[in-house]
């Protein structure tokens, strides 16, 4: 049974929703404030955390943001604030996922056991490996290592803390390395959603791992948007595979400029 803790201040939307999981084997701590929610789920050790956004002692985002910088399970915010910039800035906070309390029950599920599936839980937790991500041998791409099994990113030797979706975005380029990887392919193979012209999430999942594994020019990976979809040779623009220049790696992402 999977565990999960619920940062939100309206007994009666907690008690509802804690109901409803409970039915399909999650148990749930609900936790009305967001200036205690830290310390239960240090206790606790919950495989996710679901967080409204408004809510007394800390709000959701700043919540989100303290939390991604020591726990890398997934970060759900679970909110009745439909504002394309709150969910950006989400993202941006380290969420994996950006819900409306108007979603149906079953499709909060849906999404939460997606979520729970690409997470592999701790050792000695009782999970399994992630469904999603098949263990591979380590990859690297210069100073840069991947290591899937223990969802480990290394830089230089030092650890990258990357958040549960941003890892599972990074190792999705990584085994594709060189070729293109367009936002429909990436949201199919990752949250299982087509792309609706609209959705940014990728952009901004794409612009922190350039913040997060791109610390100096000499960048062991290259995250590039390319100029069209035409399948040429190697040394034309708009190939489907780019030979690394001198200070740079492997093309890890490209996709058509809007």
């Amino acid at each position: 049974m999977n565990k999960i803790v619920f940062v939100e201040d309206d007994p009666e939307v907690g008690a509802l929703i804690a109901a409803y999981l409970g039915k399909h084997d999650m148990e749930v701590v609900v936790e009305p404030r967001g200036d205690r929610a830290e310390d239960v789920i240090a206790r606790e050790k919950p495989d996710l955390v679901l967080l409204d956004i408004m809510l007394p002692g800390k709000d959701g985002m700043t919540l989100c943001r303290d939390l991604r910088g020591q726990w890398q399970g997934p970060i759900v915010l679970l909110t009745s604030l439909d504002s394309d910039m709150n969910h950006i800035l989400s993202l941006e906070m380290g969420a994996s996922d950006y819900i409306l309390k108007t979603t149906p029950p079953a499709v909060l599920l849906a999404r939460l056991r997606l979520h729970l599936r690409q997470h592999i839980a701790p050792a000695g937790a009782g999970a399994g490996t992630p469904a999603t991500l098949t263990p591979h041998k380590t990859i690297s791409f210069g100073s840069l290592t991947i290591d899937p099994v223990n969802r480990q990113v290394l830089l230089g030797g030092e650890n990258v803390a990357l958040s549960t979706a941003d890892f599972d975005l990074l190792w999705e380029l990584a085994t594709h390395a060189g070729q293109i990887m367009d936002r429909d392919a990436l949201l199919k193979n990752l949250r299982g959603v087509t792309y609706d012209g609209m959705d940014r999430s990728v952009d901004v999942a794409i612009s922190r791992l350039r913040k997060n594994c791109s610390t100096t020019p000499r960048s062991p990976i290259v995250l590039r948007p390319f100029a069209t979809k035409a399948t040429c040779s190697p040394h034309t623009p708009g190939t489907t595979k780019l030979l690394p220049r001198p200070c740079e790696g492997p093309v890890l992402w490209r996709t058509p400029r809007q």
